[in-house]
């Protein structure tokens, strides 16, 4: 009976966008076009006007037939979606500063939480409101910045709300989630055929007043299906990050980015997840597709764990799952944004995600580190198999250990890194990462369980352990780098840095990666934007302000400069660190001849 009164979503979301769109309403309020969004004509913004009507219908006639119960926690989400229309409609028509709109965000969140909403995974009150309002507002502004390209918002919002609608059937069985998921989810399956059209321009924009509303309403339903279950497995706290993994991903890939380039978060631009899929060589609406599969696997995903009912499969799984996110993430920050940049073509996306099999492979081996580390520090400490209670307290605490440590890994860089050249400054960065994550953990869980007669030594000694063993497993490519080039010796490859990585350095990159005995480990330049990625598959290791540290790390053999034209002082700069470290330097100028005569009068004499 829910599900059929839910249907009532679907035309109504229809019914008020045709409507919209062909009112004198449709052509005045409007999105211009502007140099940061992909469309080119004047496009109405009432899209999210449907798709919230679809919404109150759905769940109005689900409430009005009685099958399901107006209660305080669906009259708070519902609020909560009517705070974040409104709000978001007014910026739609006037614009309105990001402070106004985070406001808005907070009250949507003190509303929903206030009827009874709450995280009851975590015992202490205070830290689960925090993290109830984290997460509404987080995700809600991850929807936000996803409605970037047509279709690609209200298609994941749809995908991932068909799983919460299938986890309110079998797993947790709840009509107030079934009901608000498949109006969300029939809402935008109206909206759909106005955004997303084959040979045709978007006819409508769904604008802030629905991307907010569907982030809105998707994070309280993984508050309220999941996260409310006080006796919750790991399966069931990942249910909602999974299913929301690709919109998690994209904010955080733009966060990180526009935080590096000094840019404002809020600030709009073609830097998305999906723009980069573009410039990779897909078109718009198969990137859309490709983004929507991934969504759609790991939802899948998400349920087999529930179903499957098995913790150590569900943390390899999610192992696996976030050391390919880690790899796709990664592969697309270094996609240089501008695409006339180099030529791309779909094959190279491919391409790029093979060449990080490297980083691929290092996750899975600190999975296993991990585990080891903090099952060695148990036994070490316990002396044998321990009480009951030590036992849970252990199997609660290594899930939440596992991801404190790679948050810390990547915040810290080690997954960056070219671990054959590594020194101190990257041994520091391993003990950082380490002890940083173990704070963390342990604080977190101090806040949640209640340890009992379990030691907590057992952490200090986790992190020591930890640190051996990832330090050993990152540097063991070093000694067996160093090892072979004092048996093979060292003239086999001239090992080159580029300085300048513009046009002559990426054209000498080529050159030389056809020439034999040459290999170019990377570039020095100076323009932020470049700083970290890669160009060609070739890293940007640092500014000319940083020449010594990057020959300190990578040890060339040779540094060639390919910005004769710099300033004076800049050049005499990488001339002093190349002459202090004893590495030859040289200059390389590219001129084109206008005069065929005097090329072959040169190659007569």
């Amino acid at each position: 009976m829910t599900a059929v009164a839910a249907l009532t979503a679907l035309p109504a979301s229809v019914l008020t966008i045709g409507l919209l769109v062909r009112s004198p309403l449709g052509r005045r309020v409007v999105a211009a076009p502007k140099a940061d969004r992909w469309h080119r004509r004047d496009t109405p913004l009432l899209g999210g006007i449907g798709i919230f009507a679809g919404l109150l219908v759905g769940v109005g006639v689900a409430v009005a037939s009685g099958s399901v119960h107006a209660s305080g926690e669906l009259l708070g989400i519902v609020g909560g979606c009517a705070i974040l229309f409104v709000a978001g409609l007014a910026d739609d028509v006037f614009t309105l500063p990001p402070a106004a709109k985070l406001a808005a965000q907070g009250a949507a969140a003190a509303v929903a939480l206030a009827s009874g909403l709450r995280v009851e995974v975590v015992s202490n009150g205070i830290l689960a409101t925090v993290i109830g309002v984290l997460w509404l507002v987080g995700v809600t502004n991850a929807f936000n910045l996803l409605d970037n390209m047509d279709g690609l918002a209200a298609t994941l919002a749809a995908i991932a709300c068909a799983f919460f609608a299938i986890d309110a059937v079998t797993e947790h069985q709840s009509h107030v989630s079934l009901a608000i998921a498949l109006s969300v989810c029939l809402a935008c399956a109206g909206f759909l055929p106005f955004n997303l059209r084959l040979r045709r321009p978007a006819a409508v924009f769904m604008g802030d007043s629905g991307s907010q509303v569907l982030g809105f309403s998707i994070a309280a339903l993984g508050l309220f299906s999941s996260w409310k279950v006080a006796g919750s497995t790991i399966a069931t706290l990942i249910l909602p990050i999974l299913v929301l993994a690709v919109p998690i991903l994209d904010t955080t890939l733009v966060t990180i980015v526009r935080l590096l380039e000094g840019r404002p978060i809020s600030q709009g631009g073609r830097d998305h997840t999906s723009h980069r899929l573009v410039y990779q060589g897909l078109s718009e609406k198969r990137a859309v597709i490709l983004l929507g599969l991934v969504s759609a696997g790991l939802g899948a995903t998400s349920l087999g764990y529930e179903v499957l009912g098995d913790k150590y499969l569900t943390l390899a799984g999610v192992l696996l799952t976030f050391a390919f996110l880690l790899q796709f993430g990664s592969t697309l920050a270094d996609v240089n944004r501008a695409p006339s940049e180099e030529v791309s073509t779909a094959g190279s996306l491919i391409r790029s995600l093979l060449v990080h099999r490297r980083r691929f492979a290092e996750a899975l081996i600190d999975f296993a580190l991990i585990i080891a580390a903090f099952a060695a520090a148990y036994a070490i400490r316990i002396q044998g198999e321990g009480s009951v209670g030590m036992r849970y307290v252990f199997n609660v605490s290594l899930p939440a250990v596992i991801a404190a440590r790679y948050l810390a890994f990547m915040v810290f860089g080690l997954y960056r890194g070219v671990w054959r050249y590594a020194g101190a400054r990257d041994a520091m960065s391993i003990v950082t990462a380490v002890v940083t994550s173990e704070v963390v953990a342990y604080l977190f869980l101090s806040a949640t369980i209640s340890w009992g007669d379990f030691p907590q030594g057992i952490f200090i000694i986790d992190a020591l352990i930890c640190s051996l063993l990832i330090g050993a497993a990152r540097f063991w490519e070093r000694a067996v780098a160093r090892g072979f080039a004092a048996l093979v010796g060292r003239g086999r490859q001239r090992r080159v840095v580029i300085v300048g990585a513009g046009r002559s350095g990426r054209s000498l990159l080529r050159e030389l990666r056809e020439t034999p005995g040459e290999h170019v480990i990377g570039f020095v330049d100076d323009d932020p934007a470049l700083r970290r990625r890669r160009i060609q598959g070739t890293r940007v290791a640092g500014s000319i302000d940083e020449i010594g540290w990057v020959i300190g790390r990578f040890a060339p053999d040779a540094v060639l400069v390919t910005i004769p034209n710099a300033a004076r002082d800049r050049l005499e700069a990488v001339l002093e660190v190349c002459g202090r470290a004893g590495i030859p330097c040289q200059f390389v100028r590219r001129e084109i001849e206008v005069d065929p005569a005097l090329v072959l009068d040169a190659a007569a004499k």
